[in-house]
C-alpha cells in the first residue's frame, strides 16, 4: 500500500467521521431508501450488511425495512476470506480480531459468499466508476475474487457519506468493482466497459 492510499484512507476516515450525530441519522434513512429502490434489489434470499464502526454509514434503517422474504446476514471473518452468518437484533455476538461484532455461530453454520443475492460493502472511499478504497486488509476483494470472472450474484453494493467520494481511484489487479454506490444523496451505477 502506498504512503497516498495509507493518506487518502486517514483523510476520508475522518470526514465521516466529522459528521454530526443528526446527519449520521438522517443519511442513514436516506441510504435506506437509496438501497431498498435499487433496481436489481432482490425480494428474497440473503442480503448481507456490516456493524458500522469508525464513523462508518450505518445500515439499521434498511436492516429493519428488508421484504420479509429477504434475510439480513453479517459479515464473519473465517480464515482469510469472509462468511456469512443470518442476524436480528438481539441475537449473540462476539467481536472479531479487529473488534467488531460478528453474530457468534459455529464455522460449519457460515454462510459462503456466493450464497448472497445482494452485499452492501463498507467502504473508506469511492469513484464515479464504482472502484473501492477499503480499509486495506482486503477481505471483500478476496471473498468476491469470484466476480471478477462472473456477472452478479451476488451484487456488490458500496454505501458511504456522499462525502467520501474522490475524483479517482487507483485501482490494483485484485480489485473487485461495485455493482452500485448508495450514499445519502443518490445512488451510482456505473457503466461497465465491454472487455
Amino acid at each position: 500500500m502506498t504512503s497516498d492510499r495509507t493518506t487518502l484512507r486517514r483523510q476520508l476516515r475522518q470526514r465521516r467521521r466529522d459528521i454530526p450525530a443528526g446527519g449520521r441519522i438522517a443519511a442513514a434513512e436516506q441510504l435506506a431508501g437509496h438501497l431498498l429502490a435499487l433496481p436489481f434489489a432482490p425480494s428474497t434470499g440473503y442480503v448481507a450488511g456490516y456493524w458500522a464502526m469508525d464513523g462508518e454509514i450505518a445500515l439499521h434503517a434498511w436492516q429493519l425495512r428488508l421484504p420479509p422474504g429477504l434475510v439480513y446476514c453479517l459479515p464473519v471473518l473465517h480464515e482469510n476470506h469472509l462468511r456469512f452468518a443470518p442476524w436480528r437484533p438481539g441475537d449473540p455476538l462476539v467481536a472479531n480480531r479487529y473488534g467488531i461484532p460478528e453474530p457468534d455461530l459455529a464455522p460449519d453454520s457460515l454462510l459462503e459468499a456466493e450464497a448472497m443475492s445482494l452485499v452492501v460493502a463498507p467502504l473508506v472511499g469511492f469513484d464515479a466508476r464504482g472502484h473501492r478504497l477499503g480499509m486495506g486488509a482486503g477481505w471483500y476483494d478476496r471473498s468476491f475474487a469470484f466476480r471478477r470472472e462472473r456477472a452478479a450474484p451476488p451484487w456488490l453494493v458500496g454505501a458511504a457519506f456522499a462525502t467520501q467520494q474522490v475524483d479517482e481511484l487507483p485501482i490494483e489487479p485484485w480489485d473487485v468493482p461495485l455493482d452500485a454506490v448508495c450514499s445519502e444523496r443518490d445512488v451510482l451505477i456505473p457503466l461497465k466497459m465491454p472487455a
